[in-house]
């Protein structure tokens, strides 16, 4: 555990984990504390970089991506221009949902969602496939979502 963190801490971040729209009043109760000592922790977790934002998750098969590819790419070269120029071009692919430098055979993982397999094709040639660096793609495409957390597994309190 990091040593800036409490057990008070964790508990206000393993919280905020399963509900970032509690109110700062229910955060307090639900970590022992009063409003005001409550807001000054969050604050702090916050502009410690413990805390990095708020979001709403939205479910990806109901608004209309229920496919999800995983997506590994090898680079002519592992040089500092090619590396960087690839992972500035992933940023702008909004149909990246994670991307992640890897070790091993493939130089990148992805993530990928899309509508449907014909969503996917025309994200490979309009985008992926125009990108200098690659040397090979492989898509492999999930049947199925086993396990899906965002919350982390915060050190007991």
């Amino acid at each position: 555990m990091p040593s800036s963190l409490d057990k008070t801490d964790l508990r206000l971040l393993q919280n905020l984990q399963e509900n970032a729209r509690l109110t700062n009043v229910e955060l307090a109760e639900r970590v022992g504390l009063s409003p005001s000592p409550c807001l000054r922790r969050l604050k702090r977790l916050e502009a410690e970089g413990f805390i990095k934002g708020y979001m709403t998750l939205i479910d990806q098969n109901a608004i209309g991506l229920p496919v999800s590819i995983f997506v590994s790419v090898t680079l002519k070269q592992q040089t500092e221009f090619a590396l960087e120029e690839f992972e500035a071009r992933i940023r702008e692919l909004p149909q990246v949902m994670e991307c992640y430098l890897m070790t091993g055979t493939a130089d990148y993982l992805l993530r990928v969602v899309t509508a449907d397999l014909a969503a996917y094709e025309r994200f490979l040639k309009d985008h992926l496939t125009r990108i200098p660096a690659i040397a090979s793609i492989q898509s492999s495409f999930a049947l199925k979502q086993v396990s899906f957390r965002t919350a982390l597994p915060l050190p007991s309190q």
